[in-house]
């Protein structure tokens, strides 16, 4: 199955510890949403939002890989399912179930972020707009 990642998962080092099947496969732009940071873990999350991006990247994950995202996700409490399609294809990533006011990540989340923008080189731009715009 195909899953988009976003924060803390683009940590590719983090991903492969998570998710042992899991394979990056490229960088992708999701279009309609924007991202943010919030909830009392500080994590990242994406709303809604036209013409705004968020850059991520997609895995192929297995059905085991799931089980430990939703695990780790705290799904469905603090985060649910979204699906999209790329090109025919279902797409999984996670969104934050109650959507509370921006909290600034903490350094260390923040820093496997950023590892993880570099691995998947994602334009940092994004994640600078995400924490500035508050």
């Amino acid at each position: 199955m195909l899953y988009f990642a976003y924060g803390s998962n683009l940590n590719l080092f983090q991903m492969k510890r998570r998710c042992k099947d899991s394979v990056f496969l490229k960088k992708y732009l999701l279009k309609g949403y924007k991202l943010n940071f919030r909830s009392k873990y500080r994590a990242a999350d994406i709303e809604k939002c036209k013409n705004s991006l968020v850059p991520g990247a997609l895995f192929e994950i297995s059905k085991s890989d799931e089980k430990k995202l939703d695990v780790y996700e705290d799904y469905p409490i603090l985060y649910k399912k979204l699906y999209f399609t790329y090109y025919n294809k279902k797409v999984m990533t996670y969104i934050m179930v109650n959507k509370t006011e921006f909290r600034y990540p903490t350094e260390r989340y923040l820093n496997v972020v950023k590892q993880g923008y570099k691995d998947c080189k994602l334009n940092f731009d994004y994640l600078t707009q995400a924490l500035n715009k508050f």
